[in-house]
Order: structure tokens, then sequence, then C-alpha cells
């Protein structure tokens, strides 16, 4: 039991690693493979550890914009197949996303006001306007960094339920697209077998969405409001 509280970590760090040596997107086919498989065995043979595990490491990530959130996502596809998968690392990634936005407002919210009171003010009249769907506009559509979109959210008045649901809502059509492509790396019996229509939809989705989300927003000058081409 204790074995597991080592090893799943230590997997899911190199997991990390091999992600971000890769530049950040979709790692090589083989080694992707390779370290979801480990962690679907840990999964089935402590089922309950690994998935606590999975959560906090995922939730760390989140709030520390630690690089590797992809391949989690596809691991956890993998192991808990689409619907489980999708809403454990949503849920991870909500959590992680509003303990950054605390830790904004009880740290930082003071300091920044007297330095930059009146732009505070704006930000947070904004917010307070729109903030919802200004929110899921950038979750939709990501122009700023996620820490970055949690960090200013802090430093204004939005209620942290209201910023939860409003993430957990606005990343759910990216974090179901990774999910799936765990899903349908976990099928595939080899090399060959990654190049799947499933995998292949999954992996269109992921590149899509992007534009498809950039579309859906413009209708409703959210773009705009996001990139600040509005003013």
């Amino acid at each position: 039991m204790r074995f597991a509280f080592i090893l799943l970590p230590t997997g899911l760090l190199a997991t990390a690693t091999a992600w971000f040596a890769h530049g950040g997107g979709l790692p090589d086919p083989g080694q992707a493979v390779s370290h979801i498989e480990e962690i679907v065995r840990l999964h089935h043979t402590h089922p309950f550890e690994a998935t606590c595990l999975l959560f906090c490491v995922q939730a760390l990530m989140a709030a520390f914009s630690v690089p590797g959130s992809s391949l989690l996502l596809l691991a956890a596809g993998a192991a808990y197949g689409l619907l489980g998968g999708t809403l454990l690392c949503l849920s991870a990634c909500t959590l992680g996303a509003v303990l950054t936005m605390l830790g904004s407002r009880h740290f930082l919210r003071t300091a920044v006001s007297h330095r930059h009171g009146a732009r505070l003010r704006e930000l947070d009249a904004g917010f307070a306007r729109d903030g919802a769907f200004y929110l899921f506009s950038l979750r939709m559509l990501p122009v700023v960094p996620f820490v970055v979109v949690n960090l200013a959210a802090g430093l204004t008045g939005m209620r942290m339920w209201t910023f939860a649901w409003v993430s957990f809502v606005g990343m759910f059509a990216s974090t179901l697209a990774y999910v799936h492509a765990g899903v349908e790396l976990s099928r595939a019996g080899s090399l060959q077998g990654l190049l799947s229509p499933g995998l292949l939809l999954a992996l269109a989705a992921i590149g899509l969405l992007p534009l498809a989300s950039r579309k859906l927003l413009e209708g409703r000058g959210a773009f705009a409001m996001a990139t600040g081409r509005g003013r």
C-alpha cells in the first residue's frame, strides 16, 4: 500500500517531465502509451489510493501551473474512461484554479490595490458587470495563460462559487477532448493502432476547439473583450 503512495506520484511526475520535454504538446506515442499503461496498472492495483493521488497531483499542477496536465488527462481517460476521467480531472483542475484564485485574493489583493488602485477598480467593475461570461470566454478560448486568469480573478470581487462553476463549465469541452484521446490511446494495441479513427477525431477536436470557441464567442463580442480589442 505504501509502495503505491510512492510510485504513483513518481510516475505522474515522470509523465509531466516527458510532456515538458516534448515542448508542451502531445508526446511521442510510444512513450505516452508506456506512461499511461503504468498509471493504469497502478489504478488497477490500488484504485482508491491511485484516484486520490491522481486528483491531488492534477489539482496541484493546475494550482501552480506545472507543465504536464495534458498527459494526466490522457492517463485519466485510459484509467477511468470518458465520463469518470473527465469528471475527475475537471474537478481537480477546478479545485486547483480556486486555490490559486483564493491565494491571490488573500495575499496579493491588498498590495496590488495600494500600487494600482485605479486599474484594479476598473478590472473589478468589469468583472462585476459581466465577469461570469468574461471568465467563461477565457476558459473556452485560452488567449490568457490559465494561472494568470486565476490570479486576476482573485484580485476582483468575484464570488468563489461563481468562479468555480464557470471554470468547471468553461473547461469541460477541452477536458473532454483530451480524456477521449486517452480513452482511444488505451484501446490501441500497437503504434499502428494509434492511428485509429477515434483517436484522430479526438486530436482533431483538440486542435479545432480554440477556433470553434473563437467563432462562437465572436458572435457575442466576448473575443474582443478577452483579448482587449474591444476598447
